[in-house]
């Protein structure tokens, strides 16, 4: 039988990003075991922080505790990292055995174990760090080498989008057939707010959604969703390329007075202090808002309440915020480039994201034209039926099997 071994080292107690994806992809992989014709082992290994470690605390979360055949590395990702890519073979008679000799070990965050008999697998979301370094921080930065290092022993590389694996084999210089791509799901499926759930998180959670003061002054606890609203979800961070939307919202504010909030959802990230000073000097800063980390359910009804999701980001590896929107029947408003397009197909406006006046244009005719935002929130829906996390387990185990 096949032994799989995953790193769940990024799942988190609030996961977000590649989290989510090693959380899902680990849940629906666990879910596929010995199913039908399916047969193969899962194992997870987790890795603990560096202050828990310093704490003694080697305990993983508990998203991932209550799985059997869970491995603990007692040491964290910073210091491991670094003693593997420095002498990958001295750490091979430990660490193999240590998980019982995986045919597979799956790394999911820019990294794989150097074993030396199991087929080691790494996926790779996006290459923002090669192509835009200007994005990110310095920690991602080191990210370069640290991929380019794990391929000398990486025997399949897995992508989230097709845009990716083109990045991948370009900027890599990886064979085409050594890249596979399984493309990720919505944390959310169609009938996930039903009208009394929605009720009974306006009635009860309304207070989760307290404002991260865009303004001195904005530090009610609730949020007013009888004032229509753009929403954007994600990091706040300068990829996402929020001062082009909230330009864009100014412009319309002025020339063509829309009613409409703008409504900013998601945790700072990497040198979002432009963003902020953006807002502080519009005229209309008391009409956007900033909500920091939301539960799921607050998140849903923030996308089902919107009358259009703008996600104007330059660079995406996949776009989950696209599908999530889509999901949940809000009319999308995306950029034309990398991998956006080829996850809205034609169920999405999409739009230059370097041209906030025709970002400002795309965004008019969505809340103004009522026919056509109701076109694309049923395109948007048939679209999103295209993904769904079991898909994106069982394209990963195809990938497993080819290795053997």
């Amino acid at each position: 039988m096949l032994k799989v071994v995953i790193d769940g080292t990024p799942v988190q107690p609030k996961p977000s990003g590649v989290g989510l994806y090693v959380a899902n992809l680990i849940r629906y992989l666990y879910l596929l075991q010995n199913q039908g014709d399916i047969h193969f082992q899962l194992g997870i290994v987790y890795q603990p922080g560096m202050k828990n470690w310093l704490r003694g605390n080697l305990s993983c979360p508990k998203l991932l505790a209550e799985y059997s055949n869970l491995y603990v590395m007692p040491l964290p990702v910073r210091i491991s990292n670094p003693l593997f890519l420095a002498s990958p073979k001295i750490f091979q008679s430990y660490f193999e055995p240590s998980l019982n000799y995986p045919n597979v070990i799956h790394g999911t965050n820019y990294f794989v174990y150097p074993c030396k008999k199991s087929k080691k697998v790494m996926t790779l979301y996006d290459l923002t760090f090669i192509k835009y370094p200007q994005y990110i921080n310095s920690v991602v930065k080191e990210y370069a080498n640290r991929v380019r290092q794990c391929l000398k022993w990486t025997d399949l590389v897995i992508t989230i989008s097709e845009s990716s694996k083109r990045d991948i084999v370009e900027y890599l210089e990886i064979d085409p057939s050594r890249v596979y791509v399984a493309p990720l799901a919505s944390r959310y499926y169609p009938e996930y707010l039903s009208d009394l759930l929605a009720e009974k998180i306006l009635a009860k959670g309304e207070e989760a959604a307290s404002h991260v003061g865009s303004q001195p002054d904005d530090n009610e606890n609730k949020y007013d969703f009888s004032k229509p609203y753009l929403l954007f979800v994600s990091t706040i961070e300068p990829r996402k390329n929020i001062t082009n939307l909230i330009r864009a919202f100014n412009y319309l504010k002025q020339k063509y007075k829309i009613e409409h909030q703008l409504v900013l959802v998601g945790q700072k990230g990497w040198h979002y202090e432009p963003i902020f000073t953006e807002i502080e000097g519009s005229a209309f800063k008391s009409e956007i808002h900033h909500l920091d980390y939301l539960s799921d359910e607050m998140v849903a009804l923030f996308y089902s309440k919107a009358d259009a999701f703008v996600y104007p980001s330059h660079y995406e590896g996949f776009g989950l915020p696209v599908l999530e929107a889509m999901t949940l029947g809000t009319p999308v408003i995306t950029s034309n480039t990398s991998s956006l397009p080829e996850v809205v197909g034609d169920a999405a406006l999409l739009v230059d994201p370097n041209d906030a006046m025709g970002l400002a244009e795309a965004i008019l005719q969505v809340i103004s034209d009522s026919q056509f935002r109701h076109e694309l929130i049923k395109k948007g829906k048939e679209r999103a039926k295209m993904f769904s996390w079991e898909r994106t387990a069982r394209e990963t185990l195809k990938a497993y099997n080819l290795l053997f």
